[in-house]
């Protein structure tokens, strides 16, 4: 049989399906008995809360669309009959509004789960850019389903988004007017918005099934950051983890029904509740707070960048060359070449340092004449960093090349990788505020400025550099052992 051997379900009913098309043996072999690490704590939960709440977003969003009317003079007023008029209008709206805040939540916290324990790192390259590629597509959808409801804050959110794309050179304007599908945001906007909002979830899915497939081949990542070496460091995903995640779950939808129910507009904005009007524009635009913290980088950017500044940007990508450099090198190793062994553990010093030399002696004379020369403007730069904030993950595998996966036994990078997390949320403040706004007698900017600094500096500085220099902590020998002596010590403690 070309399906291979497997084995019997004692439900005949079961079985005579899966003997024609084998459903039910790859689920159990996928989510039965797949065996992975035994040592999963709760962060482990949120991959799966992540996929329920996609489910639920989805199912949701099917409602409300056979309600929802795609036109700027009936868009608000079909979203208020939703609310009033339909059976249950109000509560598939509000599962499905603060829905899109709690999906946010859990993939956030998925996501620094995964830097902070190293699940970027081979042979997990793929997972890691199909996770982040999801992300980028969740934020694409949620921007969309934002205008949908035709408030004021979706109109003129739609209006400046949509409008940073004019600020690259040649290809930004008629990137807009196809967006806008005219010169404005109008009726096109609204239409094309909602044929989008509806098609990209089924895109995520799809994703995600990838994501999930490239999971089952490499294998489950675990707060140690060390591969099972037998069957004693794993356990069967079934029962083990999908009661855990199941208990994960229901904690996580009772938050999420106290929002829901008690609190459905306290993530939201109140000019939402406006009917958009193109002739107001509202005293402070801010998209939904799941965006804040790259929407403080995109206001942090409020200079034009010239050549020196741009040189300089320049160098602090050095690390990450010298990385990079310091691996081909390493390659080079391998094969039997003396002469590249004998350079190997000072060549991407040597080289890096000799580019240095070399720019800064061509660039001395020309200081006064390149600062001059604005490269990028303002606009565009703030444009750029933004989207690069997200890019960057991308890169993770190659900017930390640190033999130790896991924070645990990275001290340095711990401490410095829960800096950046204060950061992201201090930036996600800073971008929630008025742009002329004041902390400790300072503009806000400064301080957004400066955390923006930060964020790029931990990506293309500090992991470099950790990578070369941080001294790691003993490694356990094994998930089991690691498990067994934490046993020990609780009942020591007891005792």
């Amino acid at each position: 049989m070309a399906s291979g051997k497997r084995e019997s379900f004692d439900n005949p009913v079961v079985e005579w399906i899966d003997s024609r098309l084998p459903l039910f043996t790859l689920m159990n072999k996928e989510y039965g008995v797949f065996p992975v690490p035994k040592n999963f704590n709760y962060f482990w939960n949120f991959g799966a809360i992540a996929s329920f709440m996609l489910i639920t977003m989805i199912v949701t969003g099917i409602i409300l669309a056979m309600q929802y009317t795609a036109n700027i003079h009936m868009a608000f007023d079909s979203v208020e009959r939703i609310m009033r008029d339909v059976n249950f209008g109000w509560l598939i709206r509000y599962i499905h509004m603060n829905g899109a805040s709690f999906f946010f939540i859990a993939v956030y916290i998925h996501i620094f789960r995964g830097m902070f324990y190293g699940s970027y790192k081979a042979p997990r390259e793929i997972l890691w850019i199909l996770g982040v590629i999801i992300f980028l597509l969740m934020m694409a959808t949620a921007f969309i389903g934002y205008v949908l409801p035709w408030g004021q804050m979706s109109y003129w959110g739609a209006t400046v988004i949509t409008n940073l794309f004019s600020a690259f050179p040649i290809i930004g304007e008629p990137i807009v007017t196809w967006l806008w599908g005219g010169f404005s945001v109008d009726n096109p906007t609204l239409n094309r918005f909602f044929a989008l909002h509806y098609l990209l979830p089924f895109i995520i899915f799809a994703v995600v099934f990838l994501h999930v497939w490239a999971l089952h081949v490499c294998g489950s990542n675990n707060p140690l950051g060390i591969e099972p070496q037998d069957k004693k460091d794993t356990l069967p995903f079934h029962p083990y983890y999908t009661m855990k995640d199941s208990f994960g779950l229901l904690v996580f939808l009772i938050l999420f029904c106290a929002f829901v129910f008690f609190m459905p507009d306290a993530l939201g904005h109140p000019d939402n509740y406006i009917p958009a009007n193109p002739l107001v524009t509202p005293a402070h635009i801010v998209p939904e707070w799941y965006f804040l913290p790259f929407y403080a980088i995109l206001r942090a950017i409020t200079f034009d960048t010239n050549l020196v500044m741009l040189g300089g940007f320049g160098l602090m990508f050095m690390p990450f060359f010298w990385n990079v450099l310091a691996m081909l090198v390493k390659q080079f190793a391998k094969m039997d070449l003396p002469r590249f062994k004998a350079m190997t553990p000072k060549a991407p010093f040597l080289i890096g340092g000799l580019v240095v030399a070399g720019a800064g002696f061509a660039l001395s004379g020309l200081i006064p004449l390149l600062t001059d020369v604005t490269i990028i403007e303002a606009k565009l730069g703030g444009v750029l960093a933004m989207f690069g904030a997200i890019v960057l993950w991308i890169f993770m595998p190659w900017l930390d090349s640190h033999p130790v996966r896991s924070a645990m036994f990275r001290p340095v990078f711990k401490t410095l990788f829960l800096i950046l997390v204060v950061d992201f949320i201090f930036l996600g403040y800073v971008g929630s505020q008025p742009a002329d706004a004041m902390l400790v007698g300072l503009p806000l900017s400064i301080f957004g400025l400066i955390a923006t600094a930060y964020y790029f500096a931990f990506f293309v500085v500090v992991l470099p550099i950790l990578s070369v220099t941080e001294q790691g902590k003993p490694l356990p020998k094994s998930i089991h052992d690691a498990v067994l002596s934490q046993h020990k010590a609780a009942k020591a403690a007891k005792k």
